[in-house]
């Protein structure tokens, strides 16, 4: 008996090789019909023995391409049509899209092995790639996933790679970005005045520059890198100083895994992350007495480490490097440079030579960032890699865009059970990486074709996210309080509902109440929350400044635990002030003038790191509160805080944790012991909260969220201490802790308001 089955598949099935697997799978099978791509995935039909087709669908989940991700598929079955052979249809577009884009992954084995064979036509092509890997994203223009509506249009293949393309048993069968040294894109390397240099190989010429101590301007698949050899401190600091960036870590690239591990440890899971095919970049303790200069990660226990992932980064590597610096091509806080004249107007200040070449980037993608705690990976910047593969939600949603916070922003589009986070956008400080935001949203709204009913943002009025989805007329907006998006973001990951504690621990969020957040206890659910209970306020003196310059918030903690004595303390920090600057700004506190009022958890460590002496001065967010984390030493103990009741919700002073740090620091005890008790007080007074909303409303549900649960220690005994308990822990994996995840919480909380109020 024949008997005809059609199949609808969506998920990521496009560019990644799964219908020459198909057309091989049907002709094993013996069965005929045809695949074709669509704007919603791919359509098959297959003909033939009904035990035939049975093996056929079961062998597509067992054995699809490495790349490929199926998400759902309809089937049915039809009157035979008398099908001879199967067959690759040319693709389909359709009105309504729903397929899924594949990421930009790392270069495959396959593909290395060619590109290192001197017999290969493609021996050291630095764009060698094939279905199973090489760009996706950034170079997309439009779906179905085809070669016109990628940047590679503008290439016309040889002979040699046509008849690859068209040959369904071939890894090049219909892999848009196919090419070689005939047809392809090519490299050149140029002065810094854009000025092509002439002759030689430009790759082994880079080399050469790299090796003299020379910056680099290096094009990759979703921007530029700024590189230098990682061994050559003052190579190192001369990017530092160009590039604006005093102290924050630079990112490393090595050749292998074995020459990584050399200057850092590497765990099986650190391993299998820094080979996965998504590279990004990985977390890792130093190893001591290492030869990576001292300028790339100055006062961090960490590198941040990735493997070559384009032909091209692979080709440069083989030049006998330990390391290369490979940091974002920008200045600091500005958007990633993409496009060729771009980066010789915005970069020739930084680097000396320009590794360019002349394939297109769509879309700016910075390398994602994880580390490994707790035996789990935990995201910090999710983009190259893993954008745009969506999180599934439990439940459906309205179209919806979600224009995330102002710092480390992405965006979210989601419609049905799909939640599109965007890349890695940036700081929203410049004009620059505005628009690199908003170029984002309509690229996604293309590609995705979500046309968005409602727009979720950030209450914070002078956000430019804000401001944009206000200026967005004709769709609903709805605005989403910072740490009630922080809450329900973990929540929407791992697919639970409220209501929950939420702790949502960060540096600045605006409250309902006008003040600035960022020490919350929150009873949540996607469609409301409430404030239980939040560190207690003090003034941010000088708002924005404060956040720069550590010392005010010691001085802001300081006057509120001790008074208009704190000058007669015996300690260095006090001895080392400025008193000219703080007497100033004690009459702003005194005076309320410019000086907000903070919960802030975040601004807490960094009162404390600069009592220790550690960091009166911030180059980058988070520094103070990092180096206090590094600091750590071992031992026991606490300081004694307790919480205190207060309408509507309770309060946990700051006061005598201030008064326990000033205690030690009289009595001599070491730097590393403080912050040690700092932080066990700050887990137990944690936990006591949450033993507390648990005895009184019944919840065993705990949200963690927020960027201070980066945090290592604080988040792993956190964890542990109230898994003992007996709490159910939820906590970040795949969506950033930080503001990297407030948009999918925007997206998810919009809806659930809107939900409630029909």
């Amino acid at each position: 008996m024949i008997r005809r089955a059609k199949a609808t598949i969506n998920g990521i099935v496009q560019g990644v090789g799964f219908r020459p697997f198909i057309y091989q799978l049907a002709k094993k099978r013996g069965l005929g019909g045809y695949i074709t791509n669509t704007s919603t995935g791919v359509d098959i039909e297959v003909e033939g023995g009904p035990e035939e087709i049975e093996a056929f669908f079961e062998e597509i989940h067992l054995r699809k391409p490495p790349l490929a991700r199926i998400v759902h598929v309809e089937r049915q079955y039809l009157p035979p049509q008398q099908y001879r052979g199967f067959v690759i249809k040319k693709s389909r577009a359709q009105a309504q899209r729903s397929t899924l884009i594949s990421p930009d992954v790392s270069i495959c084995e396959d593909c290395l092995r060619e590109m290192g064979d001197p017999r290969d036509r493609r021996y050291r092509y630095p764009f060698i790639n094939c279905t199973n890997c090489g760009p996706r994203y950034t170079i997309i223009k439009d779906i179905p996933y085809d070669r016109d509506k990628t940047s590679m249009a503008s290439f016309s293949m040889c002979e040699a790679c046509r008849k690859e393309y068209e040959n369904p048993l071939d890894r090049r069968f219909h892999a848009q970005p196919n090419a070689c040294w005939e047809c392809g894109p090519t490299v050149c390397l140029h002065e810094c005045t854009g000025r092509p240099m002439d002759g030689g190989d430009p790759i082994s010429e880079a080399r050469k520059l790299l090796k003299s101590g020379r910056i680099l301007a290096i094009k990759g698949l979703g921007g530029f890198h700024l590189a230098v050899d990682a061994t050559d401190g003052a190579a190192v600091q001369r990017l530092r100083e160009r590039k604006n960036r005093e102290e924050k870590p630079l990112a490393l690239m090595s050749p292998s895994i074995e020459k990584i591990s050399e200057y850092a440890h590497v765990s099986f899971q650190e391993a299998h992350l820094l080979q996965s095919p998504e590279r990004p970049i990985v977390l890792l303790r130093k190893k001591e007495g290492n030869a990576i200069a001292a300028q790339v990660a100055p006062r961090n226990c960490c590198f941040g480490v990735m493997l070559p992932y384009t032909p091209l980064h692979n080709l440069i590597l083989q030049g006998g490097f330990l390391a290369l610096v490979m940091t974002s091509g920008n200045i600091s806080e500005e958007a990633i440079a993409v496009e060729n004249g771009e980066a010789f107007r915005r970069l020739s200040g930084i680097a000396d030579y320009f590794l360019v070449h002349n394939r297109d980037i769509y879309l700016r993608n910075d390398d994602s960032v994880v580390r490994v705690l707790g035996e789990r990976v935990r995201m910090i910047r999710r983009s190259r890699g893993y954008v745009p593969v969506p999180i599934a939600l439990d439940r459906g949603i309205r179209p919806t865009l979600a224009c995330g916070p102002c710092l480390a922003n992405t965006v979210c589009l989601a419609k049905g059970r799909n939640a599109f986070l965007s890349q890695h956008v940036g700081d929203l400080e410049n004009l620059e990486t505005f628009g690199s935001f908003a170029m984002t949203i309509e690229h996604l709204k293309s590609v995705l074709q979500i046309d968005p009913q409602v727009i979720a943002y950030d209450l914070h009025p002078d956000y430019f996210s804000t401001q944009y989805a206000i200026s967005q007329r004709g769709t609903r907006r709805i605005g989403v309080q910072h740490h009630h998006a922080h809450i329900a973001s973990c929540m929407a990951e791992h697919g639970i509902s409220g209501p929950v504690i939420g702790l949502a621990m960060d540096g600045t969020g605006y409250g309902t109440d006008g003040t600035v957040w960022g020490g919350e206890f929150l009873v949540a659910d996607f469609d409301g929350f409430e404030r239980a209970g939040h560190l207690q306020n003090v003034p941010l003196p000088g708002g924005e400044a404060a956040i720069h310059e550590p010392w005010r918030m010691a001085l802001a903690h300081l006057h509120h635990a001790v008074g208009k004595d704190l000058f007669d303390l015996p300690i260095e920090f006090v001895q080392h002030l400025d008193r000219k600057k703080a007497t100033i700004i004690l009459a702003m506190i005194e005076r309320n003038l410019n000086c907000p009022q903070t919960s802030s958890c975040g601004r807490l460590f960094d009162g404390v790191s600069a009592l220790l002496g550690l960091r009166d001065w911030a180059s980058y967010r988070g520094q103070a509160a990092v180096e206090l984390e590094m600091e750590m030493g071992h031992g026991e103990g606490s300081y004694p805080v307790m919480i205190q009741e207060e309408k509507p919700g309770f309060i946990i002073p700051c006061g005598p944790v201030i008064q326990g740090v000033i205690t030690d620091l009289i009595e001599g005890l070491s730097r590393g012991a403080i912050s040690r008790r700092f932080h066990n007080t700050l887990v137990r007074v944690f936990v006591d909260a949450c033993l507390k909303l648990r005895n009184g409303r019944t919840l065993n549900r705990v949200v963690l969220s927020g960027g201070v649960f980066q945090n290592a220690f604080l988040l792993g005994e956190l964890e542990r201490r109230l898994a003992e308990l007996g709490f159910e822990v939820y906590t970040h994996s795949s969506v950033p802790t930080n503001d990297g995840g407030i948009s999918l919480g925007q997206a998810v909380v919009a809806n659930a308001v809107l939900d409630k109020r029909e």
